[in-house]
């Protein structure tokens, strides 16, 4: 210490002392400002109850049986004892006067003496427990003990517990060792120039006490020092002790996704999924959940879309309510025009399902919206241009009336193909259960998506739709030379043609957007929007515009061919045919031209017609049989037809006056144009 004063260097050092010289005036003495803010430990002793007075009362005249007392009174009051023999100690010293006494002013205790106390007492109590045992309690040593075993008397010792003259409880650990029991010192300037070994705190059997608050290292600089082998880890690193070390360690990083874990301070523990070290990488936060919300400007456009869609539709269909008894809803075919806005409707509002926050219920929703609301549409579709080229395709070969083509028999064939795509995905909900779960692309996304966007299980739903779409097209091909009249297939082929374009680019987008499911959400909405946009412009967006701008084209006529609005068969016009495909009497020959008249428009509600179809055939030479007319095997009954047209008004002029001149020469040809001067329209 002095050495440390002499060079300077208090501010150095900070001291850290044991038992040897903690409180002991002999190294502080002279060097305070260098020993200030000594830490140092001392086994804890408490005072001996009693032995104070005792030692107090006694003298070299009491006191014989201590060979020593006698030199240490001299050395305690600095004289001669009489009697006592002069040695180089006490040669200097003058004649004792015989008043000294010991006193608390010229006394001072070690604080060790609890421990002398209690040595003395484990001998005493392991003697007397061997003893009890050996000698069976008999006073004075029995022959057992005579000489005393030295390994039984250290089993008994080991055994001993009992509360010393101190009144703190005594015994041996496991190992041998007596109580672990040390005061905490602290040697601090408690004013200015005034010095203290102060007690801090206590380590009990394995428990450290210690006041911070009273710890001072130096008067100047109040700050703590450090001193450690090893400094503590920073956050996100993990230790690793050095071998044969408990207070060394190297510290080494946790990855991007891990933390120290919270079990063990040497490892390092990986987050799951859906989760991120925190700020302070000492636990895993949640990842906020990723969907598409319907505050997002993707999912407000898909909605306006889908709104203004749906206003769209809703005004077509109060329209087709309004005047459903128009000819050109009548000639549409109004059961499947509202199953067909229906199906619009749905593909709108599915929008709005798509949109919302993923649960078990929207995502089973979902997978049943997305495909009926397309089968719907496209099984109507299917029906009418099945109709179309099913009427055209019969006119061929026969005069007969096609079967299957009245309303009722087609909402029934489209209620058949809607079924199928009703029985595809109640199977796959029961075999697979949609539900709303949590997908991780990367680790620093949480989406919550319906599981059928996860993988192509999405497919399933839209497979039944995009086999009707096909079939649709093909027959859109099919019809595509009909004649002008029967424009309607023409549009349908024309959103078939569309709807295939808006698929085939929706595909790679769907599949190109498998990590970012809110994009694959709202690409799907819009898609779906815009398919049922297209159906809804090419086959009502015409019918829209001659019911409320072109009324006056809103007539029957209008829905003709013009040769046949304007009287002229051309070749092979045969108005005799015309009144057999009406009887349905008998097949019909090939005919040698196309049929021309829109089957599709026709009412086959009106209860005067007994077919929805008329045809053109070349013209038949009628031959005369029992007053019969007939013609190539067709047998014709003028008073039969006379009957059945009764009443009808006079066939017009101008729509007439070439069949009236032909009527002339053939009696068959009269009754046709009896027949067919009583319905001009058709």
């Amino acid at each position: 210490m002095a050495a440390v004063r002499r060079r300077g260097a208090a501010q150095t050092f900070s001291w850290v002392g044991s038992d040897g010289w903690s409180a002991r005036a002999l190294v502080a003495a002279g060097n305070e400002p260098v020993v200030e803010g000594t830490i140092s430990v001392q086994p804890q002793a408490n005072p001996v109850r009693g032995f104070r007075d005792y030692f107090f009362t006694l003298t070299p005249q009491n006191n014989f049986r201590n060979p020593w007392f006698v030199e240490f009174w001299e050395e305690q009051f600095r004289c001669r004892y009489a009697g006592s023999p002069r040695s180089k100690n006490n040669a200097k010293y003058l004649p004792c006067t015989g008043r000294e006494r010991l006193s608390a002013e010229n006394t001072e205790f070690e604080a060790q003496l609890q421990f002398v106390a209690d040595a003395v007492w484990a001998f005493v109590f392991a003697i007397r427990d061997m003893h009890r045992d050996v000698c069976g309690g008999k006073p004075g040593l029995c022959e057992a003990m005579r000489p005393v075993s030295g390994p039984t008397l250290l089993r008994y010792l080991r055994q001993v517990r009992f509360i010393g003259l101190s009144g703190d409880e005594f015994h041996f650990d496991a190992h041998g060792d007596g109580p672990a029991r040390y005061n905490i010192l602290h040697f601090k300037q408690v004013t200015r120039g005034v010095y203290r070994w102060i007690r801090v705190g206590r380590y009990l059997d394995g428990e450290l006490q210690l006041d911070m608050d009273e710890i001072q290292f130096k008067w100047e600089e109040p700050h703590h020092p450090e001193s450690v082998c090893s400094a503590e880890c920073e956050l996100g690193q993990a230790k690793q002790y050095v071998e044969g070390e408990s207070c060394c360690w190297h510290c080494f990083n946790c990855t991007q996704y891990e933390i120290r874990s919270p079990v063990s301070e040497t490892a390092c523990m990986e987050c799951a999924r859906g989760t991120l070290p925190d700020s302070r990488r000492m636990q895993c936060a949640p990842v906020p959940e990723l969907y598409l919300q319907p505050t997002s400007p993707a999912a407000i456009g898909a909605m306006t879309f889908s709104a203004l869609g749906i206003l769209l539709t809703m005004l077509v269909g109060g329209v087709w309510v309004a005047r459903s008894s128009t000819p050109v809803v009548r000639a549409s075919g109004r059961e499947l025009s509202f199953v067909l806005l229906a199906g619009i409707l749905m593909c709108y509002l599915v929008t709005f399902a798509l949109v919302l926050r993923p649960t078990d219920f929207l995502c089973s929703l979902q997978r049943f919206c997305t495909g009926f609301c397309f089968t719907v549409i496209y099984a109507a579709l299917l029906t009418k241009t099945n109709r179309i080229a099913r009427i055209f395709d019969a006119s061929k070969h026969s005069a007969r009336r096609p079967s299957l083509i009245s309303p009722k028999s087609q909402l029934l064939i489209c209620s058949i193909l809607v079924s199928i795509q009703i029985v595809i995905v109640v199977v796959w909900q029961l075999a697979s259960p949609a539900r709303a779960i949590h997908h991780y692309p990367t680790r620093e996304d949480n989406m919550l998506v319906c599981d059928s966007y996860v993988d192509a299980s999405y497919t399933i739903a839209f497979f039944y739709p995009v086999v009707l779409i096909v079939i649709c097209t093909v027959y859109a091909v099919l019809t595509r030379k009909i004649p002008e009249a029967f424009n309607e297939s023409k549009h349908i082929g024309f959103t078939m043609y569309t709807t295939c374009v808006i698929w085939l680019a929706f595909v790679p987008l769907y599949f190109g957007t498998a990590s970012h499911v809110p994009l694959r959400v709202t690409s799907m909405a819009v898609t779906i929007s815009l398919s049922a946009s297209v159906t809804l412009a090419c086959l009502f967006a015409p019918k829209m515009y001659i019911i409320l701008i072109r009324p006056e084209r809103n007539v029957r006529g209008n829905l003709m061919p013009s040769r046949w609005r304007s009287g002229r068969g051309g070749r092979g016009a045969a108005p005799g045919a015309v009144c057999a495909a009406l009887v349905g009497a008998a097949p019909l020959p090939r005919p040698a031209t196309t049929p021309s008249t829109d089957l599709s428009t026709l009412d086959a509600t009106e209860p005067s017609t007994s077919t929805d179809r008329q045809v053109q055939t070349e013209e038949l030479s009628p031959t005369q049989n029992n007053g019969m007319i007939e013609r190539n095997g067709l047998c014709l009954d003028p008073k039969k037809l006379a009957e059945l047209t009764a009443g009808l008004p006079t066939f017009e002029e101008a729509n007439g006056a070439a069949l009236r001149r032909r009527a002339a020469a053939e009696p068959a040809l009269r009754v046709a144009v009896a027949v067919v001067g009583a319905r001009p329209a058709l």
